[in-house]
């Protein structure tokens, strides 16, 4: 087996290159009752205002761009509850390539429709009875179709670490040098891009990942110094983040580079959800609000500190939308 390839801070400035126009530069936001409420000051990235909705098209792109001719036309194949499907979708649009996304069936309709608008082709399959896995492999199989991680693969790392630096290079021109940073953490893609970027330019700034309570696997992977999985029965209305281990390359790379795993409930991420409307006028999904709530509920020390975050996705159902404003 050839050794597993790392991605460096390189990649990641070759993945601004190849973003460049492509992917939208989201703006850097700071609020100032999010700061009374913190007493420090609290940077949100509105990665809600990415193309698709989601952080997720950055690596998708940066990913795709790299293939050939005859492999967009054999086709692509992925997993995704939702917005690595969308970002692959999209990408692939824009790229001429061939997309089959093969999603949970109790993803959010909202996400399915979507991925379906951009020309990919939707497989539907149930999270707690089928093997996704064995469905992609007949796929494989039967169309010579290449698979694209979600967050597992040097060049979606990359992609995805584009945000990090974008926010390390927003912050300079604010001449702020962040304390901390906290991402939205899944399968590990993206706290693994914005470590690598993060921790280049700004070595001392300390790095959270933030989870919902029953997917705490990264948090629980760091205490443990390897990879542990979820139960199986565990559940969250934080859908795009729920998934059952983290990957390899970011576990590997997140256990140099962080300082801690963060962990939330969903009723403080619907907290969040609700905050991030009223206050911040922005329609930010459970998953993609993680890391505010780990801010919002003292997670970690935001006194006279100065922390940067993700608002990694915005592409909620609004039945679940609802239930977080009611709430």
């Amino acid at each position: 087996m050839p050794p597993i390839a790392f991605p460096t801070y390189d990649d990641i400035c070759e993945a601004r290159e190849n973003l460049n126009e492509k992917a939208i530069y989201t703006p850097l936001i700071e609020n100032a009752e999010l700061n009374r409420i913190t007493a420090g000051r609290i940077f949100l990235k509105a990665e809600v205002l990415q193309h698709t909705g989601s952080f997720k098209f950055r690596g998708a792109y940066n990913f795709i761009s790299t293939l050939s001719a005859k492999q967009k036309e054999q086709g692509l194949l992925t997993f995704s509850s939702g917005n690595h499907a969308q970002g692959v979708a999209y990408a692939s649009k824009l790229l001429n390539a061939k997309a089959t996304i093969i999603m949970p069936s109790d993803a959010p309709e909202i996400k399915i429709e979507n991925t379906r608008s951009y020309g990919a082709k939707v497989v539907l399959y149930d999270r707690f009875k089928e093997d996704r896995e064995a469905i992609g492999a007949d796929i494989v199989n039967s169309t010579d179709a290449l698979l694209i991680p979600p967050y597992d693969h040097p060049l979606i790392i990359a992609g995805q670490g584009t945000c990090g630096a974008e926010i390390i290079e927003q912050l300079s021109y604010k001449g702020v040098i962040p304390d901390a940073m906290v991402s939205c953490f899944g399968g590990g893609g993206l706290t693994a891009g914005i470590a690598l970027s993060v921790k280049e330019k700004s070595p001392n700034t300390k790095i959270y990942s933030a989870e919902p309570l029953g997917f705490d696997d990264m948090s629980r992977s760091l205490e443990a110094g390897k990879r542990v999985s979820n139960d199986p029965n565990a559940r969250s209305i934080c859908d795009a983040v729920l998934t059952p281990t983290p990957g390899n390359i970011p576990f590997a790379l997140c256990n140099e580079l962080l300082e801690q795993g963060l962990v939330v409930t969903d009723k403080e991420v619907k907290a969040a959800v609700n905050f991030a409307f009223k206050t911040l006028k922005l329609v930010v999904e459970p998953g993609g609000a993680v890391a505010l709530a780990a801010v919002l509920h003292n997670k970690l020390s935001t006194k006279k500190k100065a922390i940067a975050l993700t608002l990694s996705g915005g592409n909620v159902d609004p039945s679940i939308f609802k239930m977080c404003l009611e709430s």
